[in-house]
């Protein structure tokens, strides 16, 4: 491995490779250090279902939505609540990063061959107000190709820079310690893992080989968060979000350690806003898992009913895909890690998508006629059906009795009532005899298709879930999974690390999850989704571009 380095990057993810690009344009040369093997190149990125966050979008004025900058931003900052001293640099990253996302966002990666699904999603719809959690308006773009396609155009122009000799990987490379002399970090050292050609996500060796020892003006920490860490997840997990889970399944792959940001605070790096995180409630263990505790995410449709493990239905606003976080927090009051979607045949064919790349081939390889099957096939999308087929956590039968009767023998208890179920049901049954109602689930649903997007291909018609022409029957038990970290290493608006006293720490800098996806929480308390990859694109651009105009 060559020397003369001018940036090291710490983390061949997408937020790296974003640097790195950055500053091999800018003329530097750059070294990326990356503790998994080379096929894992672009990290958790490619296992993402490519959402990306943009404001006034072509695709949302397509689809009859009105999006604007004030808009957006009065949505970030209700979702956001920032409420900490330590908050001043998030809410300027936050401010920066709506503009950016009503701004170039889409246009610079448009320029790189990046296109979109045209139908925009509506995630983290709130409903606690106009001043509270929430997107106003569908602003969720899939990413056509879904996490490989966001990552390709990364790939592409780091290997390009790469055969010019301006960029070097140096894969199994594990940063164990940032060389801090003089008051300035000047490099790192760690150890040369053993090679190991283990398939993309799954846990790699950790045999030393030897060590190393790499030398720049500048290094970039873009190592990824915590969410693989059960046990950093615990240590970190906030009060206000009740007891960790004694059960969590995993959303990320196992080398998501969180390792970096510990290192980074020994050598004088400030991290703040620890508590802050971001786990999902409608995880289901893979059946085909790739890494530990494999879980994949239901992307839910509003129509399912929610029930908490004795069987009492979640109260308003927490419907399936409204307020994440504010549903952790009331499940976590229940005592019990699990939860229960009950829906039918129609719903679960309508509105049940799967997070990740690999549970949407007909997105990610870029398939028309797959994508066509989707909409208007009388099955539920193939990697959908094959979960209710073989996933451990869905019952599939058709009375209730018989479905209550399996959610019982699954949970290894006796806490549902059939009738208390059947009370439930059939009085959301009687709300849809008229276009109007008093439930404020079933109104939700009736707004929901006033959304064109939503009425074409996402949410189902409404119809009485224990009508046995919609069935059969289907009940899905929901686990919490990790997945991102929303606090971070502290930066400036340059993507600069700051010390314990508030100022930059030269020579270091810091981008995507490592930092809050920028200035160490530009979520604040909640994420509005489609703004981790976004985070992830923006911050490592702006720590990339800096730190080439910073070094001589």
């Amino acid at each position: 491995m060559r020397e003369g380095w001018d940036v090291i990057v710490v983390g061949a993810g997408l937020a790296g490779l974003v640097a790195a690009t950055e500053l091999t344009d800018a003329g530097k040369r750059v070294l990326v250090l990356e503790q998994e093997p080379e096929q894992s190149v672009g990290g958790q990125a490619f296992w993402s279902f490519g959402g990306l966050f943009f404001v006034d979008s072509p695709e949302q004025r397509r689809m009859g939505v009105r999006d604007s900058h004030a808009l957006a931003l009065s949505d970030w900052m209700g979702t956001a609540a920032f409420d900490r001293p330590e908050d001043h640099w998030p809410r300027q990253w936050a401010e920066a990063y709506v503009d950016f996302a009503a701004g170039e966002k889409r246009s610079w990666l448009h320029a790189m061959g990046m296109r979109w699904f045209p139908v925009v999603g509506w995630a983290e719809r709130g409903g606690h107000g106009a001043v509270g959690h929430g997107n106003s308006v569908p602003r969720f773009h899939v990413t056509w190709g879904t996490g490989p396609g966001v990552i390709e155009p990364f790939v592409r122009r780091a290997r390009e820079a790469q055969a010019k000799g301006a960029l070097q990987f140096g894969f199994r490379h594990r940063v164990d310690e940032l060389i801090v002399e003089n008051g300035a970090v000047v490099g790192v050292r760690g150890n040369r893992l053993a090679h190991d050609e283990v398939e993309r996500g799954k846990p790699s060796s950790r045999g030393v080989v030897e060590s190393f020892e790499k030398r720049a003006q500048a290094v970039i920490v873009c190592s990824g968060g915590i969410g693989g860490n059960h046990e950093l997840v615990r240590k970190n997990w906030p009060a206000r979000l009740g007891t960790p889970p004694a059960h969590m399944l995993c959303g990320v792959p196992a080398h998501v350690d969180g390792r970096m940001l510990g290192i980074s605070e020994n050598a004088g790096a400030r991290l703040i806003n620890r508590d802050r995180m971001w786990h999902y409630v409608e995880g289901i263990e893979n059946w085909n898992p790739i890494w530990p505790m494999h879980a994949i995410r239901i992307l839910p449709g509003p129509s399912s009913l929610w029930f908490d493990a004795t069987g009492k239905r979640l109260p308003g606003p927490l419907w399936p895909g409204f307020d994440t976080l504010g549903t952790l927090e009331h499940l976590r009051r229940t005592g019990h890690d699990y939860s229960w979607f009950i829906l039918d045949q129609q719903i679960i064919r309508r509105e049940f998508a799967l997070s990740g790349s690999e549970q949407n081939p007909d997105l990610t390889g870029k398939s028309w006629r797959q994508v066509a099957k989707r909409a208007i096939g009388k099955g539920a999308p193939a990697p959908v059906e094959a979960f209710k087929q073989r996933g451990k956590d869905f019952i599939v039968r058709d009375t209730l009795d018989e479905l209550v009767a399996g959610m019982n023998a699954l949970a290894g208890n006796t806490l549902l009532d059939v009738e208390h179920l059947r009370r439930e049901i059939e009085a959301r049954d009687l709300q849809f005899d008229n276009p109007y109602a008093k439930d404020s689930q079933v109104m939700a649903i009736h707004n929901a298709r006033r959304y064109r997007g939503d009425k074409l291909v996402r949410v189902a018609k409404p119809h009485r879930i224990l009508d046995p022409a919609n069935g059969p029957l289907i009940a899905v038990r929901l686990n919490i999974l990790t997945r991102k970290t929303l606090g971070g290493l502290e930066t400036d608006l340059s993507g600069r690390v700051l010390g314990q006293d508030g100022q930059p720490l030269p020579g270091l800098y810091a981008a995507g999850e490592a930092a809050g996806f920028g200035g160490g929480g530009l979520h604040g308390y909640r994420a509005l989704e489609g703004s981790f990859l976004g985070g992830c694109l923006f911050s490592g651009r702006v720590a990339g571009r800096a730190a080439a105009a910073a070094i001589a």
